[in-house]
Parts: structure tokens; sequence; C-alpha cells
């Protein structure tokens, strides 16, 4: 079985396609603007606000700049071509009795022309703005009331007390005519959909069921109504989440494994002896829980999250050893070649002869340290698979390029992913699958994850913490430095001389390489129809402004080079487009302190360690994200030598400055990620890699839902602790199944 669309597995009703229900012309608007499909499609698609209508408002006494509801007849009606753009302008004079009001709408006028004839009586709200000699409402909202009979005094107090929706739209398909879609819908909406949160959890719970929640969401009698059905479509996200985190858990703890036992003597104690250093309490902690998990029998899937610099990689070299000593290999899955070349490098270097094991002059407990990337030459890629099938290599480094058909391995024993967010689980399992058994795996990030986040994303493993920083860590001084003013700039420039006189080195960080590249800047989604209020009030743009391009690296390199605090100073440039061996070459001067002042892209965000580089000047820094700008900010100030970091930014005051001060306040990356991720939607923070999960959140806020989350938490382990194959819930396995991989869907059909 492949993995299904989000769609495959509603019921039959929510899977119809929607031309079926509204017509070919409403169905394809719909396709167009919103990628709606289906009649769940259309359902799922929430309000992003409610408008409360209030209290009616006589024309004659109606306030200016203000939202106002009134009823009012239609008047008189006019239509116009604009004389200054394409389209039309209709006008509409509607009166209640007491005065008369124009309104105006621009556009898509068809809708309100075939609805406001002359007579018709409609709900209206809007702001009331000034215009020439009178007051108008401009596109105001409406909704048409019974031809009828008039409304009493009690029925249109109770409507106006019903919040009205506001959607997520476009320009060609606003909110309004979303409703209208919306309506033949819930009309026909059956009572009783199969719903995937089981009838015991939603009684104990106090939440209604999903035909309930839906109608709600959508068409709402009251703020309560709304409460209920936003509790209830919450925490059915976050159920079908962690039902399939718990589910995924539960499914790898019935895999067999080859337990990885101590082996005195070994590998491992020979890489102990020859540290220059001692572990930190929480290096030890954390292997500890790493070797407890390696010596079962069953797949180890752990998380080992922690700061910038607090020493994952070498309690991965330690687990890597384990395996190696009990007869088998290890792979490290890194996601760029720079990554994955400093990954050899920093391991080779660490292990010293006991990478050559095997070889001439190697340690005879040792083994040998592979690289696998896709640039290599074909010579070079073919003696890497040989060693890796041999198992002549215990430790194969590498990038995608593992995950190949073509590698394979004498026995697979430990797969560890480096920055896991960038890899989808799928791409995971595929390495994990080249193992006899099924390979323990260990996942490390270098953003720290608040726990909300952790169990949302990563709820399928075990997690482990490293927050303190190995003894002669130095600090690191960071400054928000404003480029509009020339003498901080040109003391930007002077300070990394300076650095660089004394011996030490420099990074300066670009957000692009060329003029001719879209520069990896932060941003939040500005996307029309997934942007909230409240994210739209962090955006420091205004619409239709225009801001420089962000600095690329190719002329940041040629302005530093004539610069003249910098002059004398060997500066060289290093970027992801670069060959392999240049960027190998690149690396491998700038770490022999050949290149004092390396320009380079966010290539160098993570795993590059060269201690002697002490000051960072990170370019257009406003365009980054604050765990981002962490990140680069850890790759100085790794030496005994304290670190300098300097933020430069036109930005003035509001968010993006906002960001950069917090980034200069704190190291604390627990911190900064709670505040990057509080800018940012939840597709960013579980990432679309996710199989999918990260669109599947639509009301559900990982930060803000703490209590729901775990709740759906519990409540999941609870069901999968009883039956593991959810026998008993169809509804649940049917929403389960378009996130289920390919792999483990044939033990789901099982059930």
């Amino acid at each position: 079985m492949t993995t299904a669309g989000p769609t495959e597995s509603m019921p039959e009703r929510l899977r119809e396609p929607l031309v079926k229900s509204l017509g070919a012309r409403a169905a394809n608007a719909l396709g167009r603007e919103l990628g709606l499909e289906t009649v769940g499609d259309l359902l799922r698609h929430y309000p992003r606000r409610y408008m409360e209508l209030g209290e009616l408002t006589p024309i004659d006494s109606l306030p200016e700049d203000e939202p106002v509801s009134l009823v009012a007849e239609v008047k008189k009606v006019s239509v116009r071509e604009m004389k200054t753009r394409r389209g039309k302008i209709m006008n509409v004079e509607v009166t209640d009795g007491h005065g008369s009001l124009d309104l105006t709408f621009f556009n898509q006028v068809h809708k309100p022309q075939k609805d406001l004839k002359v007579g018709r009586r409609a709900l209206f709200s809007g702001k009331v703005s000034r215009y020439r000699d009178g007051k108008q409402l401009a596109q105001p909202m409406y909704e048409l009331l019974d031809e009828e009979s008039d409304l009493s005094e009690e029925k249109l107090q109770e409507r106006l007390e019903m919040p009205l929706p506001i959607y997520p739209a476009t320009g060609k398909m606003p909110s309004n005519r979303i409703r209208d879609s919306l309506r033949p819908i819930l009309d026909t909406l059956p009572k009783n959909l199969p719903d995937p949160v089981p009838a015991p959890v939603r009684m104990k719970l106090g939440l209604i069921d999903l035909s309930s929640a839906l109608r709600q969401i959508h068409r709402p009698g009251d703020r309560a109504q709304l409460a209920a059905a936003k509790r209830r479509l919450k925490f059915e996200e976050a159920f079908i989440l962690q039902s399939l985190l718990v589910w995924r858990k539960a499914v790898d703890r019935r895999q067999q494994a080859t337990p990885r036992p101590y082996v005195p003597g070994g590998f491992l104690d020979a890489l102990d002896d020859r540290l220059p250093f001692e572990l930190t309490d929480g290096q030890k902690k954390v292997g500890e829980e790493i070797a407890a998990d390696l010596a079962e029998e069953y797949p180890m899937h752990r998380l080992l999250q922690g700061e910038v610099g607090s020493g994952k990689t070498l309690v991965a070299l330690r687990a890597m050893a384990r395996v190696v000593d009990s007869g088998g290999q290890a792979a490290l899955l890194a996601p760029t070649e720079v990554l994955a070349m400093q990954h050899h490098r920093s391991i080779t270097a660490m292990l010293g002869d006991l990478a050559g094991g095997g070889m001439l002059g190697g340690h005879e407990r040792g083994t040998k340290v592979t690289l696998l990337t896709g640039s290599m030459n074909t010579a070079t890629r073919r003696q890497a698979l040989l060693e890796a099938a041999s198992g002549e290599a215990g430790i194969v480094v590498g990038t995608h390029a593992l995950i190949q058909d073509t590698v394979q391995f004498a026995d697979l024993g430990l797969v560890v992913v480096d920055e896991q967010h960038r890899f989808g689980v799928e791409q995971r399992d595929a390495l994990r699958r080249k193992g006899q058994n099924t390979p323990h795996l260990l996942v490390m990030t270098a953003t720290p994850i608040p726990r909300t986040v952790a169990m949302t994303v990563f709820g399928d493993l075990e997690t482990s913490v490293l927050d303190q920083l190995p003894a002669g860590r130095s600090e690191i001084a960071t400054h928000v430095v404003n480029v509009r003013d020339e003498r901080w700039l040109s003391r930007t420039w002077q300070r990394v001389a300076e650095e660089c006189h004394a011996g030490h080195q420099a990074y300066i960080v670009c957000a692009r390489i060329g003029s001719d590249e879209v520069e990896e800047e932060f941003v939040p989604d500005e996307g029309l129809h997934v942007v909230s209020d409240a994210e739209a009030a962090t955006f420091d743009l205004k619409i239709g402004e225009e801001r420089r391009p962000a600095a690329a690296a190719i002329d940041i390199l040629a302005a530093m080079k004539v610069q003249p605090e910098l002059d004398g100073l060997v500066i060289e440039m290093l970027h992801g487009r670069m060959p392999a061996e240049e960027r190998e070459d690149v690396m491998r001067r700038f770490a022999a302190n050949e290149i004092h002042v390396l320009v380079a892209t966010t290539v160098i965000e993570v795993g590059v360690d060269v201690p002697n580089a002490t000051a960072m000047v990170i370019t257009d820094a406003d365009r980054f994200g604050v765990s981002q700008l962490h990140q680069l900010r850890g790759r100085v100030g790794r030496g005994k030598a304290a670190g300098v970091c300097l933020l430069l930014t036109e930005a003035g005051p509001g968010p993006s400055l906002d960001r950069l001060r917090s980034v200069a306040s704190t190291r604390d990356g627990f911190e900064l990620a709670r505040i990057d991720l509080e800018t940012r939607r939840e597709g960013d923070v579980l990432g679309s890699r996710q199989s999918g999960l990260g669109s599947s959140l639509k009301l559900l806020r990982v930060l803000r839902d703490e209590d729901v989350i775990t709740a759906a938490r519990k409540e999941a382990t609870l069901l999968l602790d009883e039956d593991v194959r959810l026998r008993a819930h169809p509804q649940l396995v049917d929403a389960l199944r378009p996130w289920v991989g390919s792999d483990r869907a044939a033990f789901l059909d099982r059930g």
C-alpha cells in the first residue's frame, strides 16, 4: 500500500466531489483559488476568526470609523465600469425608514448585483467611512433576510448574537462566497458522520460528535457552541496525531533488533581513554540511557536534543563505538554534504588512529570511518560502497546517498540521523530497512525543542536532553548593529579585523549566494489563505511595500576584499553550489587557519566546528529565524577564546528588531526556540516532510494547546495499550491510514 492522500480515508459524504453539491462553476472556483476539491476539504476549511454583529444602529446615527450592523431595504442600485482600472463598481442606496446610506462594492459585483435587488431587505455589516459629503459602507458583508415575512425583533436579535465566520480567503474567493458555498453542504450534512474519536473518549472528556462540531464551527448559534466545536476539533487533531505516534512506537517495539551490549576493552573504552576532557554529567546520563536501549532486543527509538555545542556528536560517536564493538556497523545520515564532510572530518580527528582500523598504522581496536556522498567520483564511491557492504567500515557517514538501493551493509546496527527535521519519516525508515534486523535509531537535532513540540513531532521517540555545555566553552557576546549608522558598520569590520589579527578567525554569513538567487530568508508564511490576524501583526512590511534584496555572498566577498580594515587578510567563500572538492578544500584550509575570514551561506549553520573561529557577522540578520540565528552563533566561541556575534540589520522598531534583541539577550536555546515558534505557523514547526503531519493541523497550536495535546496523548496511549491494531475503532484506522508509511501499512491492514 502506498501512502494515501488525506481525503481517501474519509466517509463517503466527505469524500464527495464539490461539483456534485455546488455545480461546476462554484466547485472549480474553490479548487482553483483554495485547493478545495471535496466536501470534506470545504468543511475542514475552518473560519480564521468570527465577527460579532452587535446591536443594530439606525442609519441617521451611524458613527464613523467604527464597525456597525444595520437592517435596511435596497432603494436604488447602479453598476458602472471603473475609470482608472479594470473592473466594475456597484453603488447601492439603502434605507431603514429613518435615513439613507450608500454601499459600495468593487470588482466582484456579480453576486451582490444578483442578490441586492430593489426592495430586498438585508442585514449589513461593515465600517462606516466618509465619502465626499456623506457616509458609506465599502465592501460590506451582508445577509439577505427572509422575503416571505419580516424577522421578529427576538429572532433578529438572536441572529445578531450569532458569531459571523470570516474565512481564510483570496481576492477572487472572498469570505462571503465561501459561506454561501457551505450553506447547502451544512443543510444536507448527515447527523451521524463516522467519528475518529471513539464515543467513550468523547463521553469521558465531554466532547461533542463530529457532525455537530462541523456544523457549529461554521454556523455557531452562540459563543458557547463555537467554543464546544473548537474544543472538539482541536482534540481530534491532537488525538489522531498522537494515536499515529503512539501506534508507530508500539509497532516498532514489536520489531526485532540485535542487542548491542557493552564489550570491555573494546573500541568504546579506547575512545574514552583518549578523550582530553571529562564527560559532562549530562553526557554521562544520556550515554547510560542510550546504552540501556542498545542492550534491548527491540530497536531503540531515541531523540537526542540539546543546546548548541553541548556535545551531541560525541554522545552519538560513543553509541556508534558500542555497536562496532558488538560486531555491527553504524550509519550517520546528514542533510547536506558540507555537514556530512564536517562530521567525517571531526569524527576521524577525534578518533585519530582508531579511525584507521584494519589499515597500516591503525589501532587494533579501531575501525574504518567511510564517507559516502552523491558528488563523489565513480572510483571513490565504488570503494566506499565496498567498505560498507563488506563490513570493513564500522562507521559510514553520508548524505541521502546512503538511502539509495545500491548501498548495502554487512550488519547495520545503528542509524544516527542528524537534523531530523530535514528528513521525512519514510527517509529514515528507508535506511533502517538495510539492516538484517531493524537497526537501533538515534535522532539528533541541534535546535532545542519545547516540550509540546517534541511531543507533537517526535512523539514516537524517547527523548534525551543535553542542556549542559562542556567545561571550557567560552562566552559569546551578541550585539545588534544598525547598518544605517556608518560608524557602527565601520566598527563591525574593525572588530572582525581585531579578532583575525589576534590570531583568530571570522565568519560572515549571508542569506543568499548571488544576486540571481532567491534569498534563504525567514519570513512568516504570507499565503493569503493561511495567515491569521495574530501572524499578520508580526509582519514588518506592509502589503505592496518593497525592501532591498538581502546581501549576496558573492557581493559581500568582493566588498570585503577592498575593505581597508580587512587589508592583508585571506578571505574566501563557502556555499552549497560549490563542487564538493572545492567545499572540502575551503573547509580544510579554514580549519587550518589558512583562511582568516569565511564568507558563507547557512551551510555552516550546524556541525561546523572550528575552535579558533571567534567572530561572526550575520548580514541582514532580520531575514533569519531566532533559532537559526542561535545555531549560526554557535559556530563561534567553541574554543578557549571568547566569541562575538554581530547581527546586522536595517530593521526599525517592530517584531524583527525584537527578535534580534531576544537573540542578543540570552543563550538559552529552549527559550529562543519558544520565541521563534510563537511567530511561526504550525506547518513551519512540524515541517511538511513529517509525512504530511504539518498540513493536518488547522486549529491546534502546539505551544498554546499543551493541555489538549497531553490529554490526547493519554487517551491514545490507553486505547492502543488495549488494542494496538485498533480492531474496534475502524473510523480511527481510516483517519490514520493516510499518514501510515507503506512499510507499516500491512500491520495496520491485518487488524
